[in-house]
């Protein structure tokens, strides 16, 4: 897919390699434009930092020294961080405000809901015309 005036990328999740990384940030600077990557990570993700930070040096973008100066990850680990990524708590990124009107909206959606259900048949069995109040 290609979306055009993408001019900025976040990675919310450390990509497992370098490749991947390429392959994500490659959604921004397309055409000869520039772009900006962030990308968040954690104490856990410090194996899995360094192959990215070489290939963010060799584009020429600065890369901090600590970063730098990390254990090179082996290739059995590696294979191990490929194949089960880190597991992490899940975020939210709607506010919370939002989040409650929704909760609301729901509630009052559903207790209609059950209102029409109700309603719709008497006690014979023949069908009523209900209208829910909001």
């Amino acid at each position: 897919m290609d979306f055009k005036g993408v001019n900025m990328v976040i990675n919310y999740d450390l990509p497992t390699s370098a490749v991947e990384y390429i392959h994500r940030i490659g959604r921004t600077g397309r055409a000869g434009h520039r772009g900006k990557a962030v990308t968040f990570f954690t104490e856990d993700d410090k194996p899995l930092l360094r192959s990215i930070a070489n290939v963010i040096q060799r584009a020429g973008c600065p890369v901090p020294e600590y970063i730098k100066h990390l254990p090179k990850l082996q290739s059995k680990q590696k294979k191990k961080f490929i194949k089960k990524p880190l597991t992490r708590e899940s975020i939210c990124t709607t506010p919370k405000c939002f989040l409650k009107k929704d909760k609301r909206k729901m509630k009052t959606t559903k207790e209609n809901t059950k209102a029409k259900k109700k309603g719709k048949e008497d006690k014979n069995g023949s069908k009523l015309q209900t209208v829910a109040e909001s």
